[in-house]
């Protein structure tokens, strides 16, 4: 594997806990505390919760290894780390900046929403516990107060990014990853002392293979693998201010066990509550905006007002800590491709995203451009969920074990022979053969899913973008 570094020395993280704090920040986001329990809920909890473990710690973990390791040995970003081997495969680099580009088109308006409602709880939401469903009904709608609220949280991004990678991210990392954990702890503890909560428990964690079909376990590997932030290009870049004498194995058990136990910890967060006040599981997409705050409601007074603003808080914080290594991914293509200076890119990739974010917001309330009759957020979303994210991780997999040497590989990965895997051969044979495999039937479902619910002409649009992007890819 060649080493395109450059000319200039690469910023790099200023310590290892840092760099985990970031990494598992950027892993960390609206996947595990807004997807993940609405996920589980709807697939029947335990056996879904074993089923997604097992996905992790194979799958995830592999993949985000890679990924690292990828990264770290080019010392580029996305789309550099793989031109600098090959040419040919500089698309999957240029899907994974495009993805970032897209997601980041409609993350900082679901990010807006969860800052809004701290200040929405703070002034009185929970006051009238029937009103709140309509009450985020409209406030997704409105054409005006979603973008002022999606501005605010595009500005605390570029703050953060603006100051590089040791000064901004690093140091957000520290402080917010460590502050998320803190939150979810306090509000499990008080879901858990509350009567009746052990059935919560019981249904997150004592699994029923009744209840397990093929769309469970397609459900488990799709949560697994989009909530660690992968074929998106983040690993990748956050990998190439990674310092040479960092062991990656380590790093990647840390950053995959901080992920997942945050997933864990925002179920513990809300089930027990939802079953001690006798509330639907399986709520779906709502149950953060809606049925959370009716949760706290329940819990009455000052301190159900209490619980969740720190709950609020702590979406906040995930969301940030994701949508910054989102920003990331663009900035750094344009700072390594485009040779900008850091405070360009970052005004120019956030310039288009405000872009994004506003039709995507309005769409919303029935307003701005739409696509085969779907608005723009949804656009996105299915777009990078179902279809980009997966190619770009399957891609990613094919690349490392098909187009690289294997003993670069284990060259990068033991830090030349200093840091012990003996687990090496399983990893590669997992990256070499199964996942591929196994990405491709999450892939082919999604898309699959997409034609039966009348998005298919979208998922063409998908299909023919990825062909676009490999043809076009060296002029990139």
């Amino acid at each position: 594997m060649a080493n395109n570094a450059g000319e200039f020395p690469r910023d790099t993280w200023g310590s290892k806990l840092g760099f985990v704090m970031a990494a598992a920040g950027s892993a960390v986001g609206l996947g595990n505390i807004w997807k993940f329990p609405y996920t589980a809920g709807e697939n029947g909890g335990g056996a879904f919760v074993l089923i997604y473990l097992l996905f992790v710690i194979f799958i995830g973990f592999s993949v985000m290894l890679t990924e690292f390791a990828i990264g770290r040995k080019t010392r580029l970003s996305a789309v550099g780390a793989f031109k600098s081997q090959d040419r040919r495969w500089a698309f999957t680099g240029v899907l994974g900046v495009f993805s970032g580009l897209l997601i980041m088109g409609f993350y900082p308006v679901v990010g807006g929403w969860a800052i809004a409602y701290i200040y929405k709880v703070g002034s009185g939401l929970l006051s009238t516990p029937a009103a709140i469903g309509d009450s985020f009904g409209s406030f997704i709608s409105d054409p005006v107060q979603p973008l002022l609220w999606m501005g605010l949280y595009l500005l605390l991004n570029i703050f953060i990014v603006i100051r590089g990678i040791s000064g901004g991210i690093e140091k957000a990392g520290k402080v917010l990853m460590p502050l998320l954990f803190i939150i979810l702890i306090i509000v499990s503890v008080k879901g858990l002392m509350l009567p009746g909560a052990e059935k919560g428990l019981e249904f997150l964690f004592k699994p029923d293979f009744s209840k397990v079909d093929s769309g469970v376990v397609l459900a488990a590997l799709g949560q697994a693998f989009f909530s660690l932030s992968l074929g998106m290009g983040c690993m990748i870049t956050y990998g190439s201010y990674i310092k040479k004498k960092e062991n990656l194995v380590q790093t990647t058990g840390m950053v995959t066990a901080m992920d997942t136990g945050v997933a864990i910890l925002a179920g513990v967060a809300m089930f027990p509550a939802m079953f001690a006040f006798n509330m639907e599981p399986a709520a779906g997409p709502g149950l953060v905006f809606v049925v959370v705050p009716q949760i706290f409601a329940e819990m009455g007074g000052v301190v159900g007002m209490l619980f969740a603003l720190l709950f609020f808080i702590g979406l906040s914080v995930a969301a940030l800590t994701s949508s910054v290594s989102l920003l990331e991914v663009v900035v750094s293509y344009l700072i390594d491709e485009k040779k900008m200076t850091r405070k360009k890119a970052v005004f120019t990739a956030s310039a288009v995203m405000a872009v994004l974010c506003i039709f995507a917001s309005l769409s919303i309330g029935g307003l701005g451009p739409q696509l085969f009759g779907t608005g723009a957020f949804d656009v996105f979303d299915l777009l990078t969920d179902k279809i980009f994210l997966a190619i770009g991780g399957m891609l990613v997999c094919i690349y490392a074990g098909w187009r690289l040497n294997r003993k670069d590989l284990e060259k990068e990965i033991t830090n030349d022979g200093e840091v012990s895997f003996p687990l090496f051969g399983l990893w590669y044979t997992l990256v070499k053969y199964i996942i591929p495999v196994a990405i491709a039937i999450v892939a082919f479902a999604g898309i699959q899913g997409g034609f039966e619910s009348g998005k298919g002409a979208i998922m063409m649009v998908g299909v023919g973008i990825i062909l676009f992007f490999a043809v076009i890819s060296k002029k990139l």
